[in-house]
């Protein structure tokens, strides 16, 4: 079962197709507007100089990035337990507008660092971003196959993900091109496994969660196709 679906309440899969229209739309405008809002606080941020600030501090330490990567794991953890609260919607865009802010945070250092070797590189990695989240999405929405078996997959490649990236900072290995590579389709399974869920397991009042979960693989995604533009050379 969808962790984000109860039994107490109808999925949105039963609903008519004007409720399952309407909870569509609202969560792709809600992704849309989660999109806006991080570019809009970066680009804020940035011109602060609150990244070239990110890297200093990242710099007085090899763990201080660590601390930053546990930080923003908790606030997911947070934001994501509120955006799918049922009692209060105040509550879940609470959630949302949390994590946009967290989303922004982090890439503080990657986005100042791009901006330094290559600021063509930040549009780039959004073009291809953008095309490969459609182009899934209407994979998702054309085959209308139910890719929640996907989800233990995804739980055990996140981990080990994690479990790497934890690692690099104590042992001798590089999280390079192949990794982001790799990085890149695991980001696509999790906007698959997002669609699909849309289309089938939530709950018809979750768009706000939907659209959380949604930015979170498109935010994803874009992080690592950064990176492989930053070291393309």
């Amino acid at each position: 079962m969808n962790p984000y679906t109860s039994p107490n309440y109808d999925v949105i899969a039963e609903q008519p197709l004007e409720t399952r229209s309407t909870f569509i739309r609202k969560t792709y405008m809600h992704l849309a507007g989660a999109i806006a809002a991080f570019a809009f606080l970066e680009m804020l941020m940035q011109s602060m100089g609150l990244g070239v600030a990110a890297l200093e501090i990242i710099g007085t330490s090899r763990f201080a990035w660590l601390i930053v990567i546990g930080g923003f794991m908790f606030v997911s953890w947070m934001a994501n337990k509120w955006a799918m609260s049922s009692t209060s919607q105040t509550t879940q865009y609470l959630g949302l507008g949390i994590y946009v802010i967290a989303e922004a945070v982090i890439f503080l250092p990657l986005i100042a660092i791009a901006k330094a070797m290559d600021p063509n590189a930040i549009g780039q990695a959004a073009i291809v971003t953008i095309a490969l989240v459609l182009g899934i999405t209407t994979l998702a929405f054309t085959l209308k196959k139910d890719f929640s078996f996907l989800g233990g997959i995804l739980r055990l490649g996140g981990f080990i993900a994690i479990g790497l990236v934890v690692a690099s900072f104590f042992l001798p290995i590089s999280l390079g091109f192949w990794f982001s590579a790799v990085m890149v389709l695991f980001a696509g399974g999790c906007i698959l496994y997002d669609t699909s869920n849309i289309m089938y397991h939530y709950r018809p009042d979750q768009y706000v969660a939907a659209s959380l979960s949604l930015f979170a693989s498109v935010a994803l995604m874009f992080w690592y196709i950064l990176r492989i533009f930053l070291n393309r050379d």
